[in-house]
């Protein structure tokens, strides 16, 4: 059974930072895409990046560019999210994704973590 297991979600001040990982279980994902995504109460979940199974591609959404780092550790079957110059509307669940088959994808995604409330302080 595939798990994707998020961690490193928490309260922090406007301006800064927090790392976030997502450890996957069940089956290997060093050729498929992984990503993230991120919900705010009432609002639709948003795409914020995605990195290519070999870690060589990447992109984001235009509201987190400059800010946001996405990266992976194939060895351990894991991806993270460095999130820098935190502001208040980066206050969501932050969900971690992964392509069934897909090196590179911004989606749909067929697998899905649970979820880390990041809370950004004004």
């Amino acid at each position: 059974q595939v798990q994707l297991v998020e961690s490193g979600g928490g309260l922090v001040q406007a301006g800064g930072s927090l790392r976030l990982s997502c450890a996957a279980s069940g089956r290997t994902f060093s050729s498929s895409a992984m990503g993230w995504f991120r919900q705010a109460p009432g609002t639709e979940r948003e795409f914020i990046a995605v990195i290519s199974g070999s870690g060589g591609r990447t992109t984001y959404a235009n509201s987190v560019q400059g800010r946001f780092t996405i990266s992976r550790d194939n060895a351990k079957n894991t991806v993270y999210l460095q999130m820098n110059s935190l502001r208040s509307e980066d206050t969501a669940v932050y969900y971690c994704v992964a392509s069934r088959l897909k090196p590179f994808t911004t989606g749909p995604f067929e697998y899905w973590g649970q979820g880390t409330q990041v809370t950004v302080s004004s």
